[in-house]
Protein backbone atom coordinates (compact mmCIF):
# COMPACT_ATOMS: atom_id res chain seq x y z
CA UNK A 1 0.00 0.00 0.00
CA UNK A 2 1.47 3.24 -0.68
CA UNK A 3 0.17 4.83 2.22
CA UNK A 4 2.76 2.58 4.56
CA UNK A 5 5.84 3.89 2.26
CA UNK A 6 6.05 6.42 5.56
CA UNK A 7 9.41 6.02 7.27
CA UNK A 8 10.54 8.01 10.51
CA UNK A 9 12.75 10.79 10.52
CA UNK A 10 16.34 9.57 12.35
CA UNK A 11 18.32 12.58 14.33
CA UNK A 12 21.46 13.58 13.17
CA UNK A 13 24.40 12.79 15.38
CA UNK A 14 23.28 15.92 18.26
CA UNK A 15 20.42 13.96 18.03
CA UNK A 16 17.88 16.63 16.18
CA UNK A 17 15.89 15.33 13.66
CA UNK A 18 15.78 18.00 10.04
CA UNK A 19 12.66 18.80 9.13
CA UNK A 20 12.02 20.22 5.64
CA UNK A 21 10.43 23.48 5.19
CA UNK A 22 7.72 21.92 3.44
CA UNK A 23 7.18 19.02 6.86
CA UNK A 24 7.21 22.37 8.72
CA UNK A 25 4.54 24.18 6.50
CA UNK A 26 2.48 20.92 6.82
CA UNK A 27 2.55 20.98 10.68
CA UNK A 28 1.57 24.77 10.53
CA UNK A 29 -1.20 24.00 8.76
CA UNK A 30 -2.69 21.28 10.80
CA UNK A 31 -2.19 23.48 13.98
CA UNK A 32 -4.06 26.43 12.13
CA UNK A 33 -6.71 23.80 11.36
CA UNK A 34 -7.35 22.79 14.87
CA UNK A 35 -6.19 25.44 17.14
CA UNK A 36 -9.06 27.12 16.58
CA UNK A 37 -11.84 24.14 17.52
CA UNK A 38 -9.92 23.35 20.88
CA UNK A 39 -11.88 26.53 23.11
CA UNK A 40 -15.12 24.91 22.15
CA UNK A 41 -14.56 21.09 21.25
CA UNK A 42 -11.49 20.04 23.82
CA UNK A 43 -12.17 19.03 27.01
CA UNK A 44 -9.91 21.51 29.76
CA UNK A 45 -7.59 18.38 30.85
CA UNK A 46 -6.44 19.06 27.50
CA UNK A 47 -6.72 22.30 26.75
CA UNK A 48 -4.06 22.55 30.60
CA UNK A 49 -2.04 19.78 28.66
CA UNK A 50 -2.21 22.09 25.47
CA UNK A 51 -1.17 25.52 27.19
CA UNK A 52 1.33 22.83 29.47
CA UNK A 53 3.37 21.91 26.41
CA UNK A 54 3.31 25.32 24.47
CA UNK A 55 3.69 23.12 21.04
CA UNK A 56 5.30 25.56 18.36
CA UNK A 57 2.45 26.44 15.90
CA UNK A 58 5.21 27.23 13.16
CA UNK A 59 7.18 24.45 13.03
CA UNK A 60 7.48 20.49 14.23
CA UNK A 61 8.93 19.82 17.84
CA UNK A 62 11.61 18.47 18.78
CA UNK A 63 10.97 14.74 20.90
CA UNK A 64 13.33 15.86 23.68
CA UNK A 65 11.06 19.25 24.02
CA UNK A 66 8.06 17.01 25.35
CA UNK A 67 9.70 15.04 27.35
CA UNK A 68 10.83 17.58 29.71
CA UNK A 69 7.34 18.50 30.60
CA UNK A 70 6.07 15.12 30.27
CA UNK A 71 8.84 13.94 32.84
CA UNK A 72 7.73 17.12 35.33
CA UNK A 73 4.04 16.37 34.88
CA UNK A 74 3.40 12.73 35.15
CA UNK A 75 6.66 10.85 34.48
CA UNK A 76 6.00 10.15 31.03
CA UNK A 77 8.27 10.09 27.80
CA UNK A 78 7.87 9.89 23.68
CA UNK A 79 9.79 7.81 22.02
CA UNK A 80 10.63 7.59 18.71
CA UNK A 81 9.30 4.55 16.60
CA UNK A 82 9.28 3.50 13.47
CA UNK A 83 5.73 3.87 11.01
CA UNK A 84 4.09 1.23 12.77
CA UNK A 85 5.12 -1.20 15.47
CA UNK A 86 3.54 -4.34 16.18
CA UNK A 87 1.71 -4.98 19.56
CA UNK A 88 4.57 -6.37 21.74
CA UNK A 89 6.42 -2.92 21.45
CA UNK A 90 3.40 -0.86 21.80
CA UNK A 91 2.16 -2.71 25.09
CA UNK A 92 5.62 -2.24 26.40
CA UNK A 93 5.94 1.18 25.68
CA UNK A 94 3.37 2.04 27.43
CA UNK A 95 4.31 -0.24 30.30
CA UNK A 96 7.20 2.10 30.43
CA UNK A 97 5.77 5.14 30.64
CA UNK A 98 6.73 5.70 27.14
CA UNK A 99 4.07 6.77 24.33
CA UNK A 100 4.97 5.41 20.90
CA UNK A 101 5.61 8.67 18.40
CA UNK A 102 6.59 8.10 14.52
CA UNK A 103 8.66 11.32 13.89
CA UNK A 104 7.29 11.18 10.10
CA UNK A 105 4.52 14.12 9.12
CA UNK A 106 1.89 13.27 6.50
CA UNK A 107 2.43 14.34 2.74
CA UNK A 108 0.14 17.20 1.71
CA UNK A 109 -2.10 14.75 -0.35
CA UNK A 110 -2.77 13.17 3.03
CA UNK A 111 -3.76 16.03 4.92
CA UNK A 112 -7.54 15.61 5.65
CA UNK A 113 -6.75 11.40 6.59
CA UNK A 114 -3.67 9.07 7.11
CA UNK A 115 -4.33 5.69 8.17
CA UNK A 116 -0.81 5.62 10.18
CA UNK A 117 -0.65 7.27 13.17
CA UNK A 118 1.97 10.32 12.00
CA UNK A 119 3.75 12.80 14.42
CA UNK A 120 0.62 15.53 14.61
CA UNK A 121 -1.74 12.64 15.97
CA UNK A 122 0.95 11.34 18.12
CA UNK A 123 1.86 15.00 19.41
CA UNK A 124 -0.58 17.18 19.20
CA UNK A 125 -3.85 14.63 19.11
CA UNK A 126 -2.21 12.57 22.60
CA UNK A 127 0.40 13.93 24.29
CA UNK A 128 -1.42 17.67 25.91
CA UNK A 129 -3.48 14.62 28.22
CA UNK A 130 -0.18 12.53 29.10
CA UNK A 131 0.17 15.53 31.16
CA UNK A 132 -2.97 14.91 33.38
CA UNK A 133 -2.30 12.31 36.00
CA UNK A 134 -5.68 10.20 35.85
CA UNK A 135 -5.18 9.84 32.05
CA UNK A 136 -1.65 9.00 32.19
CA UNK A 137 -2.61 6.66 35.27
CA UNK A 138 -5.33 4.75 32.61
CA UNK A 139 -2.51 4.90 29.84
CA UNK A 140 -0.04 3.11 32.48
CA UNK A 141 -2.02 0.15 33.28
CA UNK A 142 -3.80 -0.12 29.94
CA UNK A 143 -0.03 -1.09 28.79
CA UNK A 144 0.96 -3.43 31.40
CA UNK A 145 -1.95 -5.46 30.93
CA UNK A 146 -1.54 -5.45 27.19
CA UNK A 147 2.33 -6.63 27.87
CA UNK A 148 0.84 -9.66 29.63
CA UNK A 149 -2.10 -10.20 27.40
CA UNK A 150 -2.74 -12.86 24.69
CA UNK A 151 -3.05 -11.90 20.93
CA UNK A 152 -6.55 -12.42 21.03
CA UNK A 153 -7.12 -10.78 24.76
CA UNK A 154 -4.79 -7.59 23.11
CA UNK A 155 -7.49 -7.22 19.89
CA UNK A 156 -10.49 -6.70 22.72
CA UNK A 157 -7.93 -4.80 24.59
CA UNK A 158 -7.42 -2.46 21.21
CA UNK A 159 -11.17 -1.59 21.13
CA UNK A 160 -10.96 -0.37 24.59
CA UNK A 161 -8.48 2.07 23.47
CA UNK A 162 -10.23 3.15 21.00
CA UNK A 163 -13.14 3.81 22.06
CA UNK A 164 -11.14 6.15 25.15
CA UNK A 165 -7.92 7.17 24.15
CA UNK A 166 -8.59 7.65 20.16
CA UNK A 167 -12.08 8.68 20.36
CA UNK A 168 -13.65 8.78 23.24
CA UNK A 169 -15.96 11.87 24.50
CA UNK A 170 -16.82 13.65 27.63
CA UNK A 171 -19.36 15.30 29.48
CA UNK A 172 -18.58 18.82 31.20
CA UNK A 173 -20.53 21.39 33.05
CA UNK A 174 -19.88 23.27 29.24
CA UNK A 175 -21.51 20.84 27.47
CA UNK A 176 -20.41 17.37 25.27
CA UNK A 177 -16.53 17.75 24.76
CA UNK A 178 -13.71 15.42 23.35
CA UNK A 179 -10.90 13.90 24.82
CA UNK A 180 -9.79 11.48 22.54
CA UNK A 181 -6.69 12.31 20.28
CA UNK A 182 -7.67 10.60 17.17
CA UNK A 183 -10.75 13.27 17.01
CA UNK A 184 -8.28 15.89 18.37
CA UNK A 185 -6.17 15.99 15.39
CA UNK A 186 -8.73 15.50 13.01
CA UNK A 187 -11.08 19.10 11.89
CA UNK A 188 -13.98 17.20 10.01
CA UNK A 189 -14.15 14.30 13.09
CA UNK A 190 -13.54 17.26 15.78
CA UNK A 191 -17.13 18.62 14.23
CA UNK A 192 -18.59 15.54 13.36
CA UNK A 193 -18.08 13.97 16.84
CA UNK A 194 -19.74 16.76 18.89
CA UNK A 195 -21.98 18.36 16.76
CA UNK A 196 -23.58 16.15 13.99
CA UNK A 197 -26.97 14.26 15.05
CA UNK A 198 -25.71 11.29 13.29
CA UNK A 199 -23.77 9.31 15.34
CA UNK A 200 -24.89 7.70 18.17
CA UNK A 201 -23.36 9.05 21.32
CA UNK A 202 -23.74 6.50 25.11
CA UNK A 203 -22.53 6.56 28.11
CA UNK A 204 -19.17 4.41 28.22
CA UNK A 205 -19.19 0.91 29.73
CA UNK A 206 -15.80 -0.87 29.02
CA UNK A 207 -17.45 -4.16 28.75
CA UNK A 208 -19.77 -2.67 25.80
CA UNK A 209 -16.43 -0.70 24.46
CA UNK A 210 -14.89 -4.25 24.94
CA UNK A 211 -17.32 -5.61 22.26
CA UNK A 212 -18.14 -2.76 19.73
CA UNK A 213 -16.48 -3.41 16.14
CA UNK A 214 -14.75 -0.09 14.70
CA UNK A 215 -13.40 0.64 11.69
CA UNK A 216 -10.57 2.86 11.59
CA UNK A 217 -11.03 4.69 7.91
CA UNK A 218 -14.47 6.28 8.48
CA UNK A 219 -15.89 9.18 10.65
CA UNK A 220 -17.21 6.80 13.64
CA UNK A 221 -20.96 5.96 14.24
CA UNK A 222 -20.42 5.51 17.99
CA UNK A 223 -18.51 7.28 20.55
CA UNK A 224 -18.64 6.36 24.62
CA UNK A 225 -19.12 9.48 26.92
CA UNK A 226 -17.25 9.44 29.98
CA UNK A 227 -18.66 12.16 32.84
CA UNK A 228 -15.04 12.92 34.99
CA UNK A 229 -11.64 12.11 33.53
CA UNK A 230 -11.02 10.28 37.06
CA UNK A 231 -13.25 7.53 35.88
CA UNK A 232 -10.63 6.58 33.74
CA UNK A 233 -8.23 6.28 36.84
CA UNK A 234 -11.23 4.51 38.52
CA UNK A 235 -11.51 1.62 35.40
CA UNK A 236 -6.98 1.07 36.35
CA UNK A 237 -7.62 0.06 39.13
CA UNK A 238 -10.85 -2.45 38.59
CA UNK A 239 -10.22 -5.84 36.83
CA UNK A 240 -10.26 -5.11 33.20
CA UNK A 241 -8.62 -8.70 31.98
CA UNK A 242 -12.17 -9.73 34.03
CA UNK A 243 -14.41 -7.85 31.45
CA UNK A 244 -12.32 -8.44 28.35
CA UNK A 245 -13.27 -12.50 28.92
CA UNK A 246 -16.69 -11.37 29.72
CA UNK A 247 -16.66 -9.76 26.32
CA UNK A 248 -14.79 -12.49 24.63
CA UNK A 249 -17.63 -14.84 26.48
CA UNK A 250 -20.66 -12.51 25.37
CA UNK A 251 -19.08 -12.03 22.14
CA UNK A 252 -18.97 -8.71 19.66
CA UNK A 253 -21.69 -6.30 19.51
CA UNK A 254 -23.70 -5.63 15.46
CA UNK A 255 -21.23 -3.40 13.84
CA UNK A 256 -22.86 0.03 12.96
CA UNK A 257 -21.51 -0.04 9.68
CA UNK A 258 -20.45 -2.19 6.15
CA UNK A 259 -17.44 -3.43 5.75
CA UNK A 260 -17.51 -1.66 1.60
Amino acid sequence: MKESSYVAREPDADGVIQYTEQEHETWAKLVEQQINLMPEHACQEYLDGLERLHLPHGHIPQLDELNKVLAEATGWQVERVPALIDFDRFFSLLADKKFPVATFIRRPEHMGYLKEPDIFHEVFGHCPLLTNPSFAAFTHTYGKLGKSATHEQRVYLARLYWFTVEFGLIDTPTGLRIYGGGILSSPKETRWSVESIAPRRERFDPVLALRTPYRIDILQPLYYIIDHMSELNDLSKQDIMLMVAEARQTGLLPPLFTND
